[in-house]
């Protein structure tokens, strides 16, 4: 069985950048810069048979390179109980059509659709009795937080295997979007040809 999501990989300069926010909050486990990306969907758990179904319907997606920028920092859950903290990511049309895509190319392989909403973040820690005010200051010090444009040309099938020190993530494959300004297929069938008659 394999562990997998999906996900955009970031610039090493970018996640070097996110890692040295990392601090003041007790009880945080700051995510380690080589495991930071932006998941586009989970997976879970599969057999190996099924590896090569996700793998078929990852390389059936067709869409065009763009763009994103990461804004802003939030967390996850009611501060005195927040779970996680995250940079987000500035609303991104092109983003939210790669995910789409991905989805369906999914769904339509038999895998179950996801059940919840698409929220675009980079994990930046996770937290357990950290105290709410901290988590409050972090946040205003850090919130006009802005990195970007990153160019994004692809998306990558990670696996991932919890390790004694942490998550262990692993590039499986790279998919490639089409060069901004290259025709990309739609999902609508070609016009028919004009015969003359």
């Amino acid at each position: 069985m394999m562990r997998l999501f999906v996900a955009i990989e970031l610039p090493e300069s970018v996640r070097v950048r996110l890692a040295m926010l990392a601090g003041g909050i007790p009880g945080a486990r700051w995510v380690p810069a080589e495991n930071m990306h932006l998941t586009v969907r989970f997976i879970g758990e599969v057999d190996e048979a099924s590896v090569h179904d996700v793998d078929a319907a990852l390389q059936s997606v067709e869409a065009p390179a763009f763009e994103l920028t990461l804004e802003g920092i939030g967390h996850f859950g009611p501060p005195r109980a927040a779970r996680s903290l995250y940079v987000g990511v500035a609303r991104n049309p092109a983003l939210a059509h790669l995910r789409d895509k991905i989805e369906s190319a999914l769904v339509r392989a038999g895998f179950e659709p996801e059940g919840r909403k698409f929220s675009p973040h980079i994990t930046l820690a996770r937290l357990r009795n950290a105290r709410g005010s901290r988590i409050t200051a972090f946040i205003a010090g850090n919130n006009l937080f802005r990195e970007g444009p990153i160019a994004v040309e692809g998306f990558t099938l990670f696996s991932s295997f919890r390790g004694h020190n942490g998550a262990i993530h692993t590039p499986e494959r790279f998919y490639p979007l089409a060069p901004v300004g290259a025709e990309v297929e739609t999902d609508m069938p070609p016009a028919s040809p004009d015969d003359g008659d």
